[in-house]
């Protein structure tokens, strides 16, 4: 018996990387896979091709199992209504969306062009509120369906150059997290992963010296995209029925489940504040407690890091 016996689950970014690993894994637990991928460039978001999508298609079917494919884009709404139209034309049901999707366009914010930054919230958060807007109905009116989301430590901590891609990370979160507590009532899950990976999409990064390159062999060598795979297919899985509205971690063979934000420090004025009293009182008493600056690379003056998703 596999976790995902009898279930169909839609995958995107399926062709390469956590989302070819998804959608392996997800067959070999007994699911039926819509595989879909754009088929872009290494950078994500290029010229498309069928090709990557119905070559993890062909690869399941080979192995005895039940896929489909698609090579259309998450950031296009009436295109992920199609992937769920062709989910129930070819399997007569969807129970689960996988949505490791993702590009990548890194640079400092004081030099960011418009179309990096728009074109990474399409395929990021448009495509992750996609991929659940057309979707989110049919589960609700079967009372069962989970979403497994991709967040990025880029956004939950912070990363320096990925100004664009840490923005749509972190409302990915916050999407997750209503999905999941209004789907509560309905048997509609929603949790959220924020992997370490070696993806196409890292492999874009500029090495710089030597010192980056020998770190980088180092993590494509440890942190393989079925590790946080194998965590995705679990939490799609219906015996994770009680798991809905987490950020969890996927580091090559450490799982972790990250914290949310909540009030740390708390200060009532006696009447009322000040622009005088919070500057002399307020911050100085919260200073403590302020969150560093250091993100994922532990530095406040770290060259970027590698995204996680």
């Amino acid at each position: 018996m596999g976790a995902l016996d009898g279930r169909v689950v839609l995958v995107t970014g399926g062709g390469n990387g956590i989302g070819k690993e998804c959608a392996l894994i997800a067959a070999r637990e007994g699911a039926k896979v819509v595989v879909n991928d754009l088929g872009g460039g290494e950078r994500g978001g290029d010229e498309g091709s069928a090709g990557p999508a119905e070559a993890v298609a062909a690869e399941i079917r080979a192995a005895g199992g039940e896929a489909v494919s698609n090579s259309e884009s998450v950031s296009n709404m009436k295109a992920v209504k199609g992937m769920f139209e062709q989910a129930m034309d070819s399997f007569g049901a969807l129970h689960a969306v996988i949505n490791p999707a993702g590009i990548l366009r890194d640079t400092m914010f004081h030099k960011m062009a418009d179309a990096d930054w728009d074109i990474v919230i399409e395929v990021h958060l448009r495509g992750s509120y996609n991929v659940c807007r057309a979707t989110i109905e049919h589960f609700r009116n079967q009372n069962d369906g989970a979403y497994v989301l991709f967040t990025s430590t880029s956004g939950l901590i912070g990363n320096i150059g990925q100004a664009n891609y840490a923005a749509a990370k972190l409302g990915i979160m916050g999407l997750s997290r209503i999905i999941a507590m209004e789907g509560a009532s309905k048997n509609v899950r929603s949790n959220i992963i924020a992997p370490t990976a070696w993806t196409r999409l890292i492999a874009t990064i500029p090495i710089k010296d030597e010192a980056a390159a020998t770190r980088m062999k180092a993590m494509q060598a440890a942190l393989k995209p079925e590790q946080p795979a194998r965590l995705a297919v679990a939490l799609a899985s219906p015996a994770a029925k009680d798991v809905s509205g987490q950020i969890f971690g996927a580091r090559s063979e450490t799982l972790e489940l990250f914290s949310q934000p909540r009030p740390v420090e708390s200060l009532t004025a006696p009447d009322h504040w000040t622009v005088s009293s919070i500057l002399s009182e307020a911050l100085p008493k919260m200073a403590a407690k302020f969150t560093p600056l250091s993100g994922v690379g532990g530095g406040q003056q770290q060259q970027r890091a590698p995204a996680n998703a």
